[in-house]
């Protein structure tokens, strides 16, 4: 805008210019020490507030009445100048204001300058700069309302989301069963939204959340029901000894290889049960088993022995393939955990039962142990494989043991990074053992 109002204003000094060079040269009245004397009038035509200086005359301003007062000397000096290069120039002339002004050579050799103030540019200049600013800053408060609008109704789901963090928090997970937490909605777990990515992570952490506090339960639940059992089995033995020895002193039986046989065997149960938990601890621990080659075809097959002179009349059977199956790993363990799984097949099924024990040799090595008895209580199959679980609820010794023994299957097989299972139907039923090829 300031260029287009200043080209306009050199397009009218320009004409100025033309109209002053044209003028005649004619006097107005008076003598020549008279006020008008020596002046010649170029305010006809021109616009008010030019200033002119004319050769051999004194410059002149038109004012608002049409006369042309002269100018003061500081200002015709400044005026004078001014190089006649026939170039627009701008120059504060003192009383006057800021000018723009021209100066030309006429064809004689006489310098003429011409100027008209920049009070109109200047004004209207300054005028469209309060505009903008105004506008500006209108703008920027309409834009500052509207997006604080728009980014609280933006935000609103996010809040939503913060809410449900909030009320989690508010939920007393440090002990007992947590359960169901609560859940960010399904209408802000849109993945496709940056909110929504917050949503569903945030259900996915809670959900992680709420399965590590339910196992942390779960452990607890089992550390305590462990401790009960421990005790339990413990005080059997304890008491069958104590009463033993009560026995022997009150009564000063002469017989004492009887008592002590009875002490003593109670006293090998207890070793047997503290030795199994121990072991227990230690693979819960995550201590490594040894790790050496070890030749799985020939110890399934010496435990099968084992078990055949233990329970002569049942029916012992095994398919191995003809090649040693060679793994890696704990022999003593290993042997243990397929003695656990043949005499828990001998224990809990008729003396009629056939057990058959097979390998087979795929992405993984499985020792199977089948038999075709009654099957496992389809109320103890989820658990098994846990501590102190027994088929026989009532803890008495012709039950069987202290129930740790599927539990040790379990420990030593995930020691050897492999896994162990059980499928069970009434007459189907296989125990399995899968370990990783070497």
């Amino acid at each position: 805008m300031s260029h287009y109002l200043t080209d306009r204003l050199d397009a009218k000094l320009s004409q100025s210019m033309e109209r002053a060079q044209r003028a005649p040269a004619f006097l107005v009245g008076g003598t020549d020490d008279g006020p008008g004397a020596g002046r010649p009038n170029p305010g006809r035509g021109q616009d008010v507030g030019l200033i002119t200086v004319v050769p051999g005359y004194p410059g002149s301003i038109v004012t608002q009445s049409g006369e042309a007062p002269r100018i003061s000397t500081a200002a015709r000096d400044l005026l004078a100048d001014v190089e006649p290069d026939g170039k627009a120039h701008d120059i504060d002339l003192p009383a006057y204001g800021s000018y723009r002004v021209l100066a030309e050579e006429s064809p004689d050799g006489s310098t003429f300058v011409v100027g008209l103030p920049r009070d109109d540019v200047d004004d209207t200049i300054s005028s469209l700069i309060w505009w903008e600013v105004l506008l500006a800053l209108g703008a920027i408060a309409a834009a500052a309302v509207a997006g604080r609008f728009l980014v609280r109704h933006q935000l609103q789901p996010l809040r939503d989301v913060a809410a449900t963090a909030h009320e989690v928090t508010a939920m007393p997970l440090s002990s007992g069963s947590v359960g169901q937490t609560v859940r960010v909605p399904d209408n802000l777990t849109d993945p496709t939204t940056e909110v929504g990515q917050v949503g569903e992570a945030l259900n996915q952490l809670l959900g992680h959340v709420e399965e590590a506090l339910d196992a942390r339960h779960e452990s607890e639940q089992q550390v305590r029901q462990f401790l009960a059992d421990a005790s339990h089995e413990l005080r059997t033995p304890l008491s069958t000894i104590k009463g033993y020895a009560e026995l022997s002193r009150r009564t000063g039986r002469d017989d004492p290889d009887q008592i002590l046989a009875k002490v003593e065997s109670e006293a090998g149960r207890m070793s047997t049960l503290v030795e199994d938990m121990l072991l227990l601890a230690r693979l819960d621990a995550g201590r490594d088993v040894d790790r050496r080659p070890v030749d799985l075809t020939r110890l399934v097959v010496e435990a099968v022995n084992d078990a055949r002179v233990v329970d002569r009349d049942r029916t012992w059977t095994f398919d191995v393939p003809d090649e040693p199956v060679v793994v890696t790993g704990d022999e003593q363990r290993l042997h243990q955990a397929v003695t656990n799984l043949l005499t828990n097949a001998s224990r809990h099924t008729p003396p009629e039962t056939a057990i058959d024990v097979r390998i087979s040799v795929d992405e993984t090595v499985r020792v199977d142990v089948h038999d075709d008895g009654p099957g496992v209580d389809p109320a103890l199959l989820p658990t098994v494989f846990e501590r102190f679980t027994r088929g026989d609820s009532s803890r008495t010794r012709a039950s069987g043991g202290a129930g740790l023994g599927m539990s040790l299957v379990k420990a030593i097989m995930h020691a050897h990074r492999g896994d162990a299972s059980v499928r069970s139907a009434p007459g189907d039923t296989t125990f399995t053992l899968t370990l990783p090829r070497d």
